[in-house]
């Protein structure tokens, strides 16, 4: 894909998705909602909402992102901020992720 196709894919991706929810700002805390972008945050999006969101965010985040994205983005870009109640929560029961082994050690935060 060249650049100027690239450009018009992401003008076309933000004309399709709504501005970040307000009621998120308490998700995505260390950011301002307002400077974030569905596609270039997508990474830290995608973490915050699965660590910090409750069901109803989750099922909005899987309107924004196909479950093969979130589970893409959740097992090649880990993020150390996951209980480990949360991390097997969202490996097991959220993201269907079994017998593939993934580290505890890249997502959970404290071990206790």
């Amino acid at each position: 894909m060249n650049k100027i196709q690239n450009r018009q894919r992401l003008k076309s991706f933000k004309k399709t998705f709504p501005p970040i929810p307000k009621n998120w700002q308490g998700i995505l805390w260390s950011c301002n909602i307002k400077k974030l972008d569905w596609e270039k945050d997508k990474n830290y999006i995608i973490h915050q909402v699965l660590m910090y969101g409750d069901l109803k965010d989750i099922s909005l985040l899987f309107k924004i992102y196909s479950r093969k994205q979130v589970r893409e983005i959740f097992k090649k870009n880990p993020m150390k901020i996951y209980t480990p109640q949360n991390f097997n929560f969202i490996k097991k029961i959220i993201l269907d992720i079994k017998g593939k082994t993934l580290f505890p050690e890249k997502y959970v935060a404290t071990l206790y």
